[in-house]
């Protein structure tokens, strides 16, 4: 165990440490990642002005990178089709399509004069030793604009992972110039691949996006897809609309791809669809609309850390100024010494000094004399004369000696004093002048960044709602099978690839599973149907079922409107049979009793609306005392029948002094078994409020007292007088 904790401590902290820092996350200064660092460090080295075979820098870059010359190679080929920092030549593939590039043999590439202006400054640039001590390369490149949020970066590391969304360069320059002003400035991020942004839940580069392609529905016959989202290719997004088509979900005639440059991609549509109808399903079935996150997650002072793209903006804008600093000092020291090497040469020449060492034997004194003649003139100088000076002075060959042009050297000198007071003045003015270096980079890659992805609002469109319920469900009462694959049976309803269904079987159980292929349901189903939670809210299920105990017959009504899919749930109680199930809101049935002396009733009638509604797991309100054999409806009534509320407070029951008036006279023989409900169509709707019950009602039964005031009143009436 001691060496395993030794083996973690001392291995694995170093391997996650180093694909952290040295692999997967980009750095804030300069937003590359080693590998691109090294890429751009060889260009830098190799750049003559002249194109250079890929094959050549990915074997010099080898020098500093040692993992390998694949990963060198793709790097290359991804950095170049950000067209910023390198310019290609060749096939470098196509990120529209997602065609691969050409090999590293037939391609060639070089520094783009962005990237000599932007990173390349060797003077003040910091240098370390390669893996293997030979080299020296970058540490970190002194980027003079936010490259992390323009170029956006993706990697996965050891316990993190970065996401980091491309924006366009002009405003991203532009918010930089704001910042730098005091202004308040905003950010969204802009796709290669163009399409339409919806910003609503992104975070300031954490968060997400939603992206969705350009659609050109002009035609009604026919769909052109002209920007696709972010990450998408036409190769992925036409396999996305054929297997949405294969499985139903879109109905297509053909599809056809004639990208080159640019996206166009025509879905012709089938006959009597057309392109309106068929829009949403495009968003929801395919890859036409994407959902992206994002987790912007950088190395800052050697630690990963989560920032926001406006953090970014403003350490960059700070960090511009700090380079340009730099930059301007170290422009101030070389111009002074420049001036001072030129005035040392101007005296040296004209004032004739170097006559003085004509007569010397020794170096030593060869150098007190050129100090000693030009000491007269310290003013002038204003620095102490050292030796290198002198060194320098001495090596003037006499041909430049006797081709002094003094003119020619006063009007360099000129210059560099001029150069040296606008070094000065930017120095003073550094805001400003870090202003204008951005508007001038602005100025150059405006023509050819226009921004490509459009910001929009637009509603998330629900795939279960956009999906046709167009799948026939069938149930096989002979076989006990229930499903879309079953040929045989009855015709239930229809349903989409999202519906679920609610079946209850004759034993009481119900379940609610996916719309199955094929699924043993046994024989002699109650109920089933769309296992929609709105719609079932409304549906209060009704059954009599026997106690296997007392034998007595029991009615419980519930509704149901929560369950765990695939789960059994029980309607009656363990052993108990059901005789009669509907899931009307009214509904009349009669129960059958065992014969038995001295009763002269076998057969009552019942309403279930006149009973309360309960609990799933509430027991069942006993009948009557007697045993049950059976019982029937009286009549059909459909699930989706004009009906009343449902009344969940206490009813009194009626009575059953005119019951028994008339149960000489009994009902029809009841059915052995109840129906199967099944959920109608939503266009059967209307006729099944508009039909007559499935079986009329007796003389006698009509002139039964159905429970109101009146009709108890009526019933205790005497009989009239013959």
């Amino acid at each position: 165990m001691a060496y395993v904790k030794k083996l973690f401590n001392e291995n694995f902290l170093y391997y996650a440490s180093y694909v952290i820092k040295d692999r997967a996350i980009p750095e804030l200064e300069d937003g590359l990642k080693p590998v691109q660092r090294r890429i751009m460090h060889t260009l830098f080295e190799a750049d003559d002005g002249k194109f250079h075979k890929v094959a050549n820098i990915v074997g010099s870059c080898m020098k500093y990178h040692p993992h390998g010359d694949a990963s060198i190679y793709s790097s290359i080929v991804v950095l170049a089709n950000k067209d910023l920092f390198i310019d290609k030549q060749g096939n470098f593939g196509n990120v529209l399509t997602g065609d691969e590039a050409s090999a590293a043999r037939y391609i060639e590439c070089r520094a783009a004069p962005l990237a000599k202006d932007v990173f390349y400054n060797p003077k003040i640039t910091q240098y370390e030793e390669s893996y293997d001590g030979r080299n020296k390369e970058p540490v970190i490149f002194p980027a003079k604009i936010p490259v992390v949020v323009i170029t956006g970066a993706e990697g996965i590391a050891v316990g993190m992972s970065t996401k980091i969304l491309p924006h366009n360069p002009v405003e991203v320059l532009a918010a930089e110039i704001a910042c730098l002003r005091g202004e308040a400035f905003r950010l969204y991020p802009d796709f290669p691949t163009g399409g339409i942004v919806d910003p609503g839940e992104y975070q300031d580069g954490l968060g997400r996006v939603r992206v969705r392609a350009t659609l050109d529905t002009s035609d009604p016959k026919r769909i052109i897809i002209r920007d696709m989202p972010y990450g998408v290719t036409t190769e992925s997004l036409i396999e996305s609309i054929e297997a949405a088509a294969k499985s139903g979900r879109l109905k297509i005639a053909s599809i056809s791809d004639y990208t080159t440059d640019r996206v166009e991609i025509e879905i012709r549509l089938a006959r009597g669809v057309y392109s309106q109808e068929t829009v949403d399903a495009l968003y929801a079935f395919t890859q036409c609309e994407q959902s992206i996150s994002c987790n912007l997650l950088v190395i800052k002072d050697g630690q990963p850390t989560i920032m926001t793209v406006t953090e970014i903006i403003r350490h960059h804008a700070k960090r511009l100024l700090a380079i340009l600093k730099a930059e301007l000092e170290l422009q101030i020291r070389e111009l002074l010494d420049d001036l001072h090497a030129r005035t040392l040469e101007r005296i040296f020449i004209e004032e004739r000094v170097y006559k003085a060492i004509e007569t010397k034997k020794t170096q030593g004194a060869v150098d007190k004399a050129v100090i000693d003649g030009l000491a007269p003139f310290a003013k002038e100088i204003k620095r102490e004369v050292t030796l290198e000076d002198v060194e320098r002075l001495l090596r003037i060959p006499i041909r430049r000696i006797s081709l002094y042009d003094i003119e020619k050297a006063k009007a360099e000198m000129e210059r560099i004093k001029a150069a040296l007071k606008e070094a000065r003045h930017h120095l003073a003015h550094l805001t400003e002048y870090g202003i204008d270096f951005l508007e001038r980079v602005i100025k150059r890659l405006k023509p050819d960044w226009a921004r490509k992805t459009r910001i929009g609002s637009f509603d998330r469109v629900d795939a279960k709602e956009v999906a046709k319920r167009d799948i026939a469900v069938r149930y096989d009462p002979q076989t006990g099978y229930l499903g879309t694959s079953v040929s045989g049976g009855e015709y239930q309803f229809d349903v989409s690839p999202f519906d679920k269904v609610l079946v209850v079987r004759h034993s009481g159980i119900y379940s609610v599973v996916p719309a199955p292929e094929r699924l043993f349901v046994d024989k002699g189903v109650l109920y089933c149907g769309i296992a929609d939670k709105d719609t079932l809210a409304d549906v209060v299920f009704s059954l009599v079922y026997l106690d296997p105990k007392t034998g007595s017959a029991y009615i419980k009504r519930c509704t149901i409107e929560a369950w765990i899919m695939n789960k059994d749930y029980q309607l009656a109680p363990d052993g108990a049979k059901v005789l009669f199930f509907t899931s009307a809101p009214k509904k009349s049935f009669t129960l059958k009793y065992a014969p038995k002396p001295r009763f002269k009733i076998d057969v009552e009638r019942f309403k279930v609306e006149s009973y309360l509604v309960k609990g799933l797991k509430a027991q069942g309100v006993r009948l009557s005392t007697r045993q049950a054999l059976s019982a029937a409806s009286e009549g059909e009534q459909g699930l989706f029948d004009e009906a009343e509320p449902v009344k969940r407070a206490p009813a009194p029951a009626p009575k059953n002094a005119a019951a028994k008036k008339t149960a000489k006279k009994p009902s029809p023989k009841p059915d052995a078994k109840a129906r199967t409900t099944p959920a109608p169509k939503p266009s059967d709707a209307k006729k099944a409020t508009s039909a007559k019950p499935a079986t009329k009602v007796k003389a006698d039964d009509q002139k039964k007292p159905s429970g109101g005031l009146l009709d108890k009143a009526s019933a205790k009436k005497k009989p009239p007088k013959r």
